[in-house]
């Protein structure tokens, strides 16, 4: 039987439509994400825009500021303090990659976790390391969303995660690890003796590498969940780490790539920006 596949457009949709209901019902506060793009990046300003399109689904109220190609460093984190100290803000968001000779670091360090929605600073990984209330990656989180919505078990299971990112690997197999979830993890990469047979172990494989098909479905235990995060770019368009012709007759479910992972990351940051409302006392818990 081929795998149940994943649809994380739909589950995406399912999730906005509740927060718009949830806002609603609250009176419609104006919860604010705040966004910051630096250049002319095309594939950045079409992720952007996607964004503000999904919270104005929300029912939240978004609001962007841009800035130059030949912003400074100064002038970047000029508009990012400003938008952190301003108490109508509830999320920010630095669209990255920054243009080069810019320095991300100092501009994510000046975001407080309780706005960080996209989870990507030391102070939103160290809470989520101590199992303190915080903002998660939106993509890690995505990703659990998709294994409750779909029922997958995972207290128990082996879960091998390939790619040992902050972004995704790291946060993800703390998440996977945590009381609730209760996986037993291992965190698979590039310097791994034997990949196939870690990774046959496993009833839930998480491919995080950015290698385009390096999970086959001869490495795959039968009927185990393979999650497909990873992002590269061919001659054949964009395709993720798993290789889905092989893998689908094999797995128990399966996300597609795209239409998996990737609309769960905008979803996710949507109900970050609701929670960091919360973690602000700026809407009711």
């Amino acid at each position: 039987m081929a795998a149940i596949l994943m649809d994380g457009n739909a589950l995406r949709d399912e999730i906005i439509a509740g927060l718009r209901v949830t806002v609603e019902a609250a009176g419609s506060p104006p919860v604010c994400l705040a966004t910051v793009l630096v250049g002319n990046d095309g594939p950045s300003q079409r992720y952007v825009a996607s964004k503000h399109k999904k919270a104005v689904e929300a029912g939240l109220v978004a609001r962007h500021v841009d800035l130059p190609e030949t912003a400074t460093q100064g002038e970047v984190e000029a508009a990012v303090r400003e938008l952190t100290e301003d108490a109508s803000v509830h999320g920010v968001l630095v669209q990255l990659p920054l243009p080069d000779g810019l320095d991300p670091e100092p501009v994510l360090d000046l975001i407080p976790p309780e706005k960080d929605v996209d989870g990507l600073t030391e102070r939103s990984m160290g809470r989520l390391v101590r199992n303190r209330p915080g903002l998660v990656g939106c993509t890690p989180l995505g990703v659990m969303r998709l294994l409750e919505k779909y029922e997958v078990p995972t207290s128990g299971a082996r879960a091998v995660v390939i790619g040992r990112s902050t972004l995704v690997g790291l946060p993800l197999s703390l998440l996977l690890n945590r009381k609730g979830a209760d996986a037993t993890v291992t965190m698979a990469h590039s310097r791994t003796a034997d990949m196939s047979a870690v990774v046959r172990e496993a009833d839930i494989v998480i491919g995080a590498a950015g290698q385009a098909g390096m999970i086959t479905g001869d490495m795959i235990k039968p009927g185990a969940a393979v999650i497909d995060v990873g992002v590269s770019r061919t001659e054949a368009g964009i395709v993720g780490d798993v290789d889905r012709l092989s893998v689908e007759p094999v797995a128990g479910w399966l996300t597609p790539m795209p239409g998996g992972t990737g609309p769960m990351t905008i979803a996710c940051l949507m109900e970050n920006t609701l929670s960091a409302a919360r973690l602000q006392s700026a809407f009711p818990a």
